[in-house]
Formats: C-alpha cells, structure tokens, sequence
C-alpha cells in the first residue's frame, strides 16, 4: 500500500466514505536529520525536546527548520503552529498548518499566549492525574512551535516592550513546554544576547551552528568555548550549504549535512499533509471539541 491509497469505510451518516492513508509517523519517532560525515543516518528525537538553528544567510537554516517541519506536518499527533516574519520561508506549509503568523507581532503573541494557555491546562491535567509528562496514548496532541528568524519578532518589529514580551514568552514555552509536548524550533542567522536573550538561548536542548563568520558566533549558538576545542563552523566550506556542528546537551558536536527538501518537495509534502489532516484530524466535531476542551 503506497501513501496514496485509501482505506474503505462503512457507510455512515455525514461521514467520507474514503480517508487517506498516512505516513505513519509519530513526533514520537526520532526525526531524520541527514546524515554525518561517515555518511551514517542521523535522526534526531524531538519529543520533550527544543532545537536552536542558527548561521550565516545561506547556511541552511530555513532548509534544516522545514525538514523538521515537514516530519511534523505527516504526524497525525502535531500541531503546527508557524511563524515566519518573511512569510516564505514556512509559508509553503500554510495549508498544513494550525496557526500561521506573518510579519505581525500582535498576531505572534496572541499566539504564544494560547499556546502557553494550553501548556498551563496541560499541567493541570498532569497534576490532577499524578503524572509528570504526557505521552503518546493521550488524547490531545503535540504541538510544534517554530519559528524562522526569531530576530524578526524580538528585535526588529514592534517595540521595545512588544519585543520583550515576545521573548518572555518564547522563553517560558521552551522552559516549560517540553513535558506536555510542546516543541520549539527556532531559527536565526546570530543568536547574540541583542536578539534572544541568553535565559532562553541557553535552554534549548539541541542546538545546530550551521556556517558561521567567525568563531565567536559559533560559539554563541554551541555554547562558549568550543571553539577553543577545535569546533567551530567557521571552518565550514560557505560552499558547503546544509553542513553545521548539531549539539545535544552534555554532548560533542558533531559534524552533519542537513537533509535538503527543494520546494517541490515541500509542496508535494505540504499538499498531501493538507489533504490527510483535513480527513483525519480528530475524527468527528464532537471529538475535536472534546479534545479542544481538554487541550
């Protein structure tokens, strides 16, 4: 069976008599990353976890956040929410996508304010159940916040009080949101303490310096000292787009092509994402606002 077959069902009132057949995927399934300089697979888990992807322009930044994105949107279990100040960048995923913010930071933190509504919901439900972390039985689903060029919302448009609003709340999701599968991914070219603040550059799990001018901005997004140690994307070919150093916590870095998706790829993806959450996404109205209401 291929992903476009469709799977018959019993006739039954108000509801499609074919629904397609998905990927399989879960974000509870390690997301393919690329490959290391062996030529070995790399997979990356993603569930209770954050990625910070930062870079020159033309590293492969925005290319290494799609992928990810597009792992997510063939998970039945995610939502996407997206922001993406050009618009471009992640705008290919629009149809795919729960939330999608442009250039409008008013609109960017109305939605991190619900989606911290729901990660405090969340905790309730936890609470309430003797439970430290959701898992992949329960009924609502992960949610994906990522975000292409964070510099946009937290140092170029709106103000000086909208901008650290934005940042507290980023910060707040990332430090809290990862028990109750809430995944940030976050991309900027210098992830200096003018454009995230170092509280919240510092909390993110895994972290990917893609080519970088100097030492120092590598240093910025793998962690100060690195490249002391002889690890520095400074010394990647510019040429060489999609290679950086990816970094766990505690970890080594390690040296990995990204994966490249070109934008049929994504199209063709984001089409067929589209086509399967509109027939599968929480089943009937009742369940959807059953798990709305739980979420």
């Amino acid at each position: 069976m291929d992903l476009t077959d469709t799977i018959e069902l019993p006739s039954q009132p108000d509801a499609p008599q074919t629904v397609p057949v998905g990927a399989g995927l879960s974000i509870f399934d390690p997301v393919f990353l690329g490959i290391d300089e062996f030529g070995q697979p790399v997979y990356l888990p993603m569930i209770y976890r954050n990625i910070l992807i930062g870079g020159e322009p033309g590293a492969g930044k925005s290319s290494l956040l799609n992928t990810i994105v597009g792992h997510a949107a063939l998970c039945p279990d995610v939502r996407l929410c997206l922001l993406d100040g050009k618009q471009v960048e992640l705008g290919l995923w629009e149809d795919a996508c729960d939330v999608f913010v442009g250039p409008d930071i008013d609109h960017a933190i109305r939605t991190l304010r619900r989606v911290q509504t729901v990660m405090d919901n969340r905790y309730t439900f936890l609470k309430a159940r003797k439970r430290r972390k959701i898992g992949p039985n329960d009924l609502f689903g992960q949610i994906l916040v990522a975000c292409d060029e964070i510099a946009y919302f937290s140092a170029t448009a709106g103000d000086e009080k909208t901008q650290k609003l934005f940042a507290a709340l980023l910060r707040d999701i990332v430090a809290r949101g990862r028990a109750v599968g809430i995944i940030v991914a976050a991309a900027t070219q210098r992830p200096s303490s003018d454009i995230i603040p170092t509280s919240l550059r510092d909390i993110f799990a895994w972290r990917f310096a893609g080519r970088c001018t100097t030492d120092v901005s590598s240093d910025i997004v793998l962690g100060h000292g690195w490249a002391a140690r002889g690890f520095s994307s400074n010394t990647i070919d510019p040429n060489n787009q999609g290679a950086g150093l990816l970094i766990a916590e505690g970890g080594i870095p390690a040296l990995v092509k990204a994966a490249y998706m070109t934008d049929a790829d994504i199209i063709r993806v984001a089409d067929y994402a589209a086509w399967t959450r509109r027939h599968t996404r929480l089943g009937t109205r009742d369940e959807r606002h059953a798990a709305r209401d739980a979420a």
